[in-house]
C-alpha cells in the first residue's frame, strides 16, 4: 500500500500522532487540556490512554519521592560533615582534611543541583516545551558534575600539592582531631550510602534484576549522581584516614599529600563519568538496546505491518521515551482497517512499555532500498544487544 494511500485512507497528516474520527481528536485534546489542568503535563496517547501499568514497577511518582528523600539524606550529612572536616581541618593543619572538607562543599552544593532538577523536571509541558522538561534532571546532572571536579578535584589538587611544598608538622592532638572527625564523616557518609543502595536495591527488585545490573542500567541521574557521591566518598574518607595515619606513624607529610592527590584523582574521575552520561542523555540518547529491540519485534510481530523501516527512540526524562517509527502496512487494508491498525497498535505499545508517553507512527511505502537499511540496522542492533549480554555475564 502507498504512503499517500494509507494516509488519505486514515485522514493523517506526515507523521500524525493519533489516528482517528474528529470526535476521537477532540477527545483526545479534552483529555490532554484535563491532564494539564491537573498537572500532569502528559501529552500523546501513552499513561494517559491506558492507566496502566507494569506489575510490580514502581510509579514514577513514586520513585521521585524516594529519590527527593535520598537526596536530603545525602545533603544533611555532606553539610554536617564540611563544617566538622573544616574545622578539623584547620585545628590539625591536614590537608588530606581540608581536601576531603572541599569534597564535602562540592557534594553538598550538587545536592542542592540534584534537589532544583527534580523539581524542575516536574513541570507540565507548554508551547514552547511540547515534551516536557525530564530533560533537565540531565542538566543539573552536568552541573553537578562540574561542581565536582571544580570544588573537589582541583582544591584537592592544589591541597597536594601545597603539602609536598610545607614543612609544617601536626601535633598528636591535631592528629586525634583529625582522625576523631574522619571516622564521625565516615559514619555519615555511610549512613547516606546505605539509604542511596536502598532505593536501588528496591528498584532492582521490582524489574526483577540484581543490585549491580540495577545500579549500571539505571536511568536516573539524580539517584545515579547521589550513589557516585557517596561512594566517592566514602573511599575518599579511607584515603584521608590512611594518609593521616601514615603521617603520624611516620612523621612524613608526603602521605598526607598523596592522599590528596589520590582524592582530587578519584572525584576528577568520577566527575568525568557523570558528566559523559549527562551529556549523551542531553543530546539525545535512545532508549536502552534491549528496549528498542524488544519493540522492532513487537512491530515486526504485528499482522497488519509488513516491514518496519525505521523505530527511532530517545529519553525525554528518567520515566519518559519518544517512539518515532516507520512502517509499511499490508496492502488491500481499507481506510476503517488501516485506521483501527495503527490506534490498537498504539495502545498495545503503551500497555507493554508505559514508558512510551510520545508515540508517532508513519505509515510509508517502503523501497528495496528502505528494507535492505532496516535489516541492516536490525543487524547491528542485534549485534549490540548481544555484546551486552555477553558483557553482563562476565
Amino acid at each position: 500500500m502507498s504512503a499517500d494511500q494509507a494516509r488519505n485512507a486514515a485522514g493523517l497528516p506526515y507523521g500524525a500522532q493519533e489516528p482517528g474520527n474528529a470526535e476521537s481528536g477532540k477527545r483526545e485534546l479534552d483529555e490532554q487540556e484535563s491532564g494539564k489542568q491537573q498537572g500532569t503535563g502528559k501529552q500523546g496517547p501513552g499513561k494517559q490512554g491506558t492507566g496502566k501499568q507494569e506489575p510490580g514497577k514502581q510509579g514514577p511518582g513514586k520513585q521521585d519521592g524516594e529519590t527527593r528523600k535520598t537526596v536530603w539524606v545525602a545533603l544533611g550529612a555532606n553539610l554536617g560533615i564540611a563544617v566538622a572536616k573544616a574545622v578539623g581541618g584547620a585545628i590539625a593543619g591536614s590537608p588530606a582534611l581540608l581536601s576531603e572538607a572541599a569534597h564535602s562543599v562540592a557534594d553538598s552544593l550538587n545536592e542542592v543541583f540534584l534537589l532544583a532538577s527534580l523539581r524542575r523536571s516536574e513541570r507540565p509541558a507548554d508551547p514552547l516545551h511540547p515534551f516536557g522538561y525530564g530533560k533537565e534532571r540531565f542538566f543539573w546532572s552536568l552541573l553537578a558534575a562540574v561542581g565536582i571536579f571544580v570544588t573537589g578535584g582541583c582544591f584537592s589538587f592544589l591541597q597536594g600539592i601545597e603539602a609536598f611544598r610545607s614543612e609544617e608538622s601536626e601535633s598528636l592532638s591535631g592528629y586525634v582531631i583529625g582522625l576523631v572527625v574522619l571516622v564521625v564523616a565516615l559514619l555519615a557518609e555511610g549512613t547516606s550510602l546505605l539509604r542511596a543502595l536502598s532505593q536501588v536495591r528496591a528498584q532492582a527488585k521490582a524489574h526483577h534484576r540484581g543490585t549491580l545490573h540495577e545500579i549500571k542500567v539505571n536511568d536516573d541521574p539524580t539517584l545515579r549522581t547521589v550513589l557516585a557521591e557517596d561512594s566517592t566518598a566514602c573511599l575518599g574518607v579511607l584515603l584521608a584516614i590512611l594518609g593521616m595515619a601514615l603521617h603520624m606513624a611516620t612523621g612524613d607529610g608526603a602521605y598526607e599529600a598523596w592522599a590528596s592527590l589520590l582524592i582530587g584523582a578519584l572525584l576528577v574521575y568520577v566527575a568525568y563519568i557523570l558528566g559523559k552520561s549527562a551529556r549523551a542523555q542531553l543530546i539525545g540518547e535512545a532508549a536502552a538496546p534491549e528496549m528498542q529491540q524488544e519493540i522492532r519485534d513487537f512491530l515486526d510481530g504485528r499482522p497488519e505491518v509488513d516491514a518496519v523501516t525505521a523505530a527511532m527512540t530517545m529519553r525525554l526524562g528518567p520515566d519518559s521515551v519518544m517512539l518515532a517509527a516507520r512502517v509499511d502496512l499490508v496492502a488491500g487494508l481499507d481506510s476503517e482497517e488501516v485506521e483501527e491498525a495503527l490506534v490498537r497498535t498504539k495502545q498495545e505499545l503503551c500497555e507493554r512499555w508505559p514508558e512510551l508517553d510520545q508515540l508517532f507512527l508513519d505509515v510509508t511505502d517502503a523501497s528495496v532500498a528502505d528494507r535492505v537499511r532496516a535489516r541492516r540496522a536490525r543487524k547491528d542492533l542485534d549485534d549490540v544487544v548481544e555484546e551486552r549480554r555477553q558483557t553482563d555475564a562476565v
